[in-house]
Protein backbone atom coordinates (compact mmCIF):
# COMPACT_ATOMS: atom_id res chain seq x y z
CA UNK A 1 0.00 0.00 0.00
CA UNK A 2 1.03 4.08 -0.80
CA UNK A 3 0.07 4.99 2.90
CA UNK A 4 1.63 7.74 4.19
CA UNK A 5 4.73 7.97 1.93
CA UNK A 6 5.56 11.59 2.17
CA UNK A 7 6.38 12.90 -1.07
CA UNK A 8 6.64 11.48 -4.83
CA UNK A 9 10.01 10.33 -5.99
CA UNK A 10 8.63 11.59 -9.70
CA UNK A 11 10.64 8.51 -10.82
CA UNK A 12 14.11 9.74 -10.44
CA UNK A 13 16.81 8.48 -7.63
CA UNK A 14 17.39 11.56 -4.77
CA UNK A 15 20.12 13.23 -5.85
CA UNK A 16 18.58 13.96 -9.43
CA UNK A 17 15.24 14.82 -7.47
CA UNK A 18 17.10 17.08 -5.50
CA UNK A 19 18.50 19.16 -8.18
CA UNK A 20 15.50 19.03 -10.14
CA UNK A 21 13.87 20.41 -6.70
CA UNK A 22 16.34 23.33 -6.71
CA UNK A 23 16.40 24.51 -10.30
CA UNK A 24 12.62 24.17 -10.87
CA UNK A 25 11.98 26.30 -7.35
CA UNK A 26 14.87 28.73 -8.70
CA UNK A 27 13.43 29.29 -12.07
CA UNK A 28 9.56 29.85 -10.42
CA UNK A 29 11.28 32.65 -8.25
CA UNK A 30 12.78 34.26 -11.54
CA UNK A 31 10.10 34.08 -13.99
CA UNK A 32 7.29 33.75 -11.80
CA UNK A 33 5.42 31.29 -13.36
CA UNK A 34 6.45 28.12 -15.30
CA UNK A 35 5.34 25.06 -17.33
CA UNK A 36 5.59 21.73 -16.22
CA UNK A 37 3.53 18.25 -15.54
CA UNK A 38 1.26 18.08 -13.07
CA UNK A 39 3.22 15.93 -10.62
CA UNK A 40 6.36 18.10 -10.73
CA UNK A 41 4.28 21.45 -10.27
CA UNK A 42 2.22 19.56 -7.15
CA UNK A 43 6.06 18.96 -5.76
CA UNK A 44 7.76 22.19 -6.41
CA UNK A 45 4.55 23.95 -4.75
CA UNK A 46 5.63 22.46 -1.99
CA UNK A 47 9.28 23.80 -1.81
CA UNK A 48 8.28 27.13 -3.06
CA UNK A 49 5.64 27.80 -0.18
CA UNK A 50 7.49 27.17 2.28
CA UNK A 51 10.55 29.16 0.55
CA UNK A 52 8.03 32.29 0.13
CA UNK A 53 6.99 31.07 4.04
CA UNK A 54 10.70 31.72 5.25
CA UNK A 55 10.91 35.03 2.42
CA UNK A 56 7.93 36.96 4.61
CA UNK A 57 10.68 37.58 7.43
CA UNK A 58 14.18 39.11 5.92
CA UNK A 59 16.85 37.91 8.72
CA UNK A 60 19.84 35.95 8.18
CA UNK A 61 18.92 32.83 9.67
CA UNK A 62 16.44 32.57 7.04
CA UNK A 63 18.30 33.37 4.28
CA UNK A 64 20.52 31.19 5.07
CA UNK A 65 18.45 28.40 5.67
CA UNK A 66 16.75 28.92 1.42
CA UNK A 67 20.26 29.50 0.43
CA UNK A 68 20.34 26.00 0.70
CA UNK A 69 18.03 25.44 -1.40
CA UNK A 70 18.18 27.95 -3.83
CA UNK A 71 22.25 28.34 -4.93
CA UNK A 72 22.01 31.91 -6.75
CA UNK A 73 22.25 34.70 -4.48
CA UNK A 74 19.87 36.93 -6.96
CA UNK A 75 17.32 35.05 -7.43
CA UNK A 76 17.61 34.86 -2.88
CA UNK A 77 17.11 38.47 -3.12
CA UNK A 78 14.26 38.67 -5.19
CA UNK A 79 12.64 36.10 -3.04
CA UNK A 80 13.59 38.35 -0.06
CA UNK A 81 12.94 41.74 -1.51
CA UNK A 82 9.71 40.99 -4.29
CA UNK A 83 8.45 38.01 -3.73
CA UNK A 84 8.11 37.50 0.08
CA UNK A 85 7.09 40.81 0.67
CA UNK A 86 3.84 40.55 -1.45
CA UNK A 87 2.47 37.65 0.93
CA UNK A 88 2.91 39.31 4.28
CA UNK A 89 -0.57 39.27 5.05
CA UNK A 90 -1.64 36.30 3.82
CA UNK A 91 -1.27 33.07 5.79
CA UNK A 92 -0.65 30.31 2.76
CA UNK A 93 -1.37 29.49 -0.67
CA UNK A 94 0.96 31.61 -2.60
CA UNK A 95 0.75 29.43 -5.72
CA UNK A 96 -1.66 28.39 -8.08
CA UNK A 97 -1.90 25.45 -10.75
CA UNK A 98 -3.28 26.38 -14.45
CA UNK A 99 -4.55 23.14 -16.34
CA UNK A 100 -3.43 23.07 -20.07
CA UNK A 101 -4.35 20.26 -20.90
CA UNK A 102 -2.15 17.01 -22.13
CA UNK A 103 0.98 17.08 -23.72
CA UNK A 104 1.32 15.28 -27.61
CA UNK A 105 4.19 13.35 -27.09
CA UNK A 106 3.61 11.41 -23.98
CA UNK A 107 -0.12 12.72 -23.09
CA UNK A 108 1.08 13.82 -19.64
CA UNK A 109 -1.04 16.05 -17.78
CA UNK A 110 0.92 19.89 -18.77
CA UNK A 111 0.34 22.67 -15.77
CA UNK A 112 1.25 26.49 -15.78
CA UNK A 113 3.21 26.90 -11.67
CA UNK A 114 2.45 30.54 -11.10
CA UNK A 115 2.98 33.11 -7.89
CA UNK A 116 -0.49 35.26 -7.12
CA UNK A 117 -0.41 38.87 -7.98
CA UNK A 118 -0.56 41.16 -5.57
CA UNK A 119 -3.88 42.35 -6.15
CA UNK A 120 -5.54 39.03 -5.58
CA UNK A 121 -6.62 38.91 -2.05
CA UNK A 122 -7.24 35.78 0.13
CA UNK A 123 -10.70 33.83 -0.10
CA UNK A 124 -12.51 34.41 2.85
CA UNK A 125 -13.53 30.66 4.47
CA UNK A 126 -16.48 29.42 4.20
CA UNK A 127 -18.02 28.87 7.62
CA UNK A 128 -19.27 25.35 7.82
CA UNK A 129 -22.83 24.30 9.01
CA UNK A 130 -22.68 23.39 12.79
CA UNK A 131 -24.48 20.75 13.84
CA UNK A 132 -26.41 22.40 16.56
CA UNK A 133 -29.96 23.60 16.85
CA UNK A 134 -30.36 27.45 15.46
CA UNK A 135 -32.04 29.39 18.03
CA UNK A 136 -34.88 31.24 15.67
CA UNK A 137 -35.45 34.72 16.53
CA UNK A 138 -38.92 36.01 17.75
CA UNK A 139 -40.54 37.76 14.98
CA UNK A 140 -41.39 41.46 16.02
CA UNK A 141 -45.00 41.83 15.98
CA UNK A 142 -45.12 46.26 15.53
CA UNK A 143 -43.05 46.32 12.99
CA UNK A 144 -45.18 44.27 11.24
CA UNK A 145 -48.04 46.40 11.85
CA UNK A 146 -46.49 49.87 11.31
CA UNK A 147 -45.94 48.24 7.60
CA UNK A 148 -49.49 47.13 7.02
CA UNK A 149 -50.37 50.55 8.30
CA UNK A 150 -48.61 52.44 6.26
CA UNK A 151 -49.06 50.15 3.03
CA UNK A 152 -52.91 49.94 3.22
CA UNK A 153 -53.57 53.80 2.74
CA UNK A 154 -51.39 53.17 -0.59
CA UNK A 155 -53.33 50.71 -1.38
CA UNK A 156 -57.07 51.74 -0.67
CA UNK A 157 -56.25 55.12 -2.73
CA UNK A 158 -54.81 53.31 -5.91
CA UNK A 159 -58.28 50.94 -5.64
CA UNK A 160 -60.40 54.44 -5.03
CA UNK A 161 -58.80 55.38 -8.18
CA UNK A 162 -59.26 52.73 -10.42
CA UNK A 163 -62.98 52.58 -9.46
CA UNK A 164 -63.48 56.34 -10.14
CA UNK A 165 -61.92 55.72 -13.59
CA UNK A 166 -64.03 52.07 -14.46
CA UNK A 167 -67.26 54.00 -13.00
CA UNK A 168 -67.93 56.06 -15.80
CA UNK A 169 -67.08 53.62 -18.35
CA UNK A 170 -69.67 50.99 -16.88
CA UNK A 171 -72.05 53.89 -17.07
CA UNK A 172 -71.29 54.12 -20.32
CA UNK A 173 -71.79 50.59 -21.44
CA UNK A 174 -75.16 50.44 -19.39
CA UNK A 175 -76.22 53.90 -21.52
CA UNK A 176 -75.02 52.11 -24.59
CA UNK A 177 -77.53 48.90 -23.65
CA UNK A 178 -81.08 50.96 -22.50
CA UNK A 179 -80.59 53.18 -25.73
CA UNK A 180 -80.11 49.97 -28.42
CA UNK A 181 -83.10 48.31 -25.92
CA UNK A 182 -85.64 51.43 -26.64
Amino acid sequence: MHNRKGFNRLGRKSSHRKALHRNMVTSLIKYERIETTQAKAKEIRRTAEKLVTRAKVDSVHNRRIVAKTVYEKDIVNKLFTEVGPRFTERPGGYTRILKLGKRSGDAADMVILEFLSEDEKPAAKKKTASKKKSVKKPVKPAVEAEETVKAEPVQEKAAEEKTEAETPEVEKSEDVKSSDDE
